[in-house]
């Protein structure tokens, strides 16, 4: 299997373009009332008077104008034609490309076909878990009391992200000391004996269908359990090994934390209407998908999908998140053919998804109506700077003339290469497009054709 590139620091070079270009979009997604509000138009300097009152601050950056001229069709098929049809993509490549203000379509390649896409399907996830849950939402750990003395039963409530760690590998992860130490004051002076851990939240296996052998012991991903700390790594590495049994692992580390043996901690389920004896939240869902997306994070995008069927009332199973998954699509009104998916991380060679349907997530969560879909872009990877990007486009023949200014996706297994996301052209148009090639037979090879179809589009006046 293969996994996607680990980041290994920050381009100097392209931060004053990345900045720039976040302040553009930030513009389209505010709209012109925000923009102008905050003074986020124009280029004039402020000018003082001593003993007055100061007026408004000034525009400083003009926003991204929707009436920049469109691209053509035409203009647009000239321009990446050739560099979509290189021997490098393999035999067959679908591609979409939209204009974000319209939602016009202005290059298409088979965009409806049902697709492999690897990681590009996280950007589903991201938005039917926005979308379901809200960008605020938390998921909830809690423990109750047992039913006999001494008993506590740590509830799962589907939080991969438990820190145990000093520095917690996810960013604004709740702690697992924590969550002891409001279980000892709630029992005042009474020891705890035993640790239940109640996992009931989650049904079905915990492997997803058609994943690699490696999935769950290369380092890209973990059985999926209700209940894992840093996301069942054994140390704080991207790739590090994974527990083989993450929830009893997490129950364990709970249980050391109050003090109790390992050897008195057993599976079970929390008795009705237990009192609760302490609660800890994770990072909001808005965070979590940044983080999701930036790192390419496959245990945390099979635990939002789950979110998003416990949201729908479906199972919270693999299945049941795939299928609360394509509900959540098909409410906002998005193209759901040749939606296949069977899980949330695109893990699985069995996942299909259109690049028609990438680019209609893209254009929606830059609308300014729908706020609850914006941390999409602020978790996109940004090329040669961050994520799954940080080192692609570093150089001229490889794309670098868009560094900085192409946010998107990756997707990578063996054979498949996809990347779905944004450009601000030459004449200052957002375009949302998503490539997606099923045949390649050279990863890096396909790596750099793509970012070059990036590049080229992000150069495109294309008229």
């Amino acid at each position: 299997m293969a996994r996607e590139t680990p980041q290994r620091g920050l381009i100097a070079s392209v931060v004053a373009v990345v900045v720039a270009l976040g302040l553009a979009l930030s513009a389209v997604f505010a709209g012109t009332e925000i923009v102008n509000g905050l003074g986020l138009a124009g280029g004039q300097k402020t000018h003082w008077t001593a003993g007055t009152a100061p007026s408004a601050p000034p525009p400083v950056l003009a926003a991204m104008d929707s009436q920049a001229p469109m691209p053509t069709k035409d203009g647009v098929t000239s321009a990446l034609q050739a560099l979509l049809t290189v021997p490098q993509l393999g035999p067959h490549i679908t591609a979409s490309v939209v204009d974000v203000s319209t939602g016009e379509t202005i290059y298409s390649s088979e965009p409806d076909a049902a697709m492999t896409p690897a990681s590009t399907t996280k950007l589903v996830t991201a938005a039917a878990a926005l979308a379901a849950r809200g960008p605020a939402y938390r998921i909830e750990t809690k423990v109750v009391a047992g039913a006999q003395p001494g008993e506590v039963v740590l509830v799962a409530g589907g939080d991969p992200t438990l820190a145990v760690f000093p520095t917690s590998y996810y960013p604004g992860a709740a702690r697992i000391d924590d969550l002891a130490k409001q279980v000892k004051e709630a029992l005042g002076g009474q020891a705890p004996t035993k640790v239940i851990y109640d996992v009931s939240i989650y049904t079905g296996s915990g492997i997803g269908p058609a994943w690699d052998a490696d999935a769950t012991t290369g380092g890209s991903g973990a059985v999926m359990t209700p209940i894992m700390t840093e996301g069942g790594r054994v140390k704080s590495q991207k790739y590090a090994q994974r527990y083989a049994k993450p929830d009893l692992q997490a129950a364990q580390a709970f249980a050391g934390a109050l003090g109790v043996p390992t050897n008195a901690v057993a599976v079970g389920n929390a008795p009705q209407g237990a009192k609760e004896l302490g609660k800890v939240e994770s990072a909001p869902m808005a965070r979590m998908v940044e983080f999701m997306l930036q790192e390419s994070d496959n245990v945390l995008a099979d635990a939002l999908a789950r979110q998003v069927a416990l949201a729908k009332n479906q199972p919270a199973s693999f299945e049941g998140g795939a299928a609360a998954t394509k509900s959540v699509l098909e409410e906002l009104g998005l193209p759901t053919t040749g939606y296949g998916l069977v899980d949330g991380s695109g893990f699985s060679r069995n996942d299909r998804l259109s690049p028609a349907l990438l680019t209609a997530i893209l254009a929606m969560a830059a609308r300014a109506d729908r706020a609850d879909l914006h941390s999409i872009f602020s978790g996109l990877p940004v090329a040669a700077y961050s994520g799954t990007l940080s080192t692609r486009y570093l150089k001229s023949d490889v794309g670098g003339t868009a560094a900085g200014m192409v946010r998107a996706k990756t997707g990578t297994l063996t054979g498949v290469n996809s990347l779905a996301g944004v450009v601000v052209d030459a004449d200052g148009r957002t375009l949302a497009f998503a490539f997606m090639a099923d045949q390649t037979t050279n990863a890096d090879q396909a790596v750099v054709a793509l970012d070059r179809v990036a590049a080229a589009l992000a150069a495109c006046g294309c008229r």
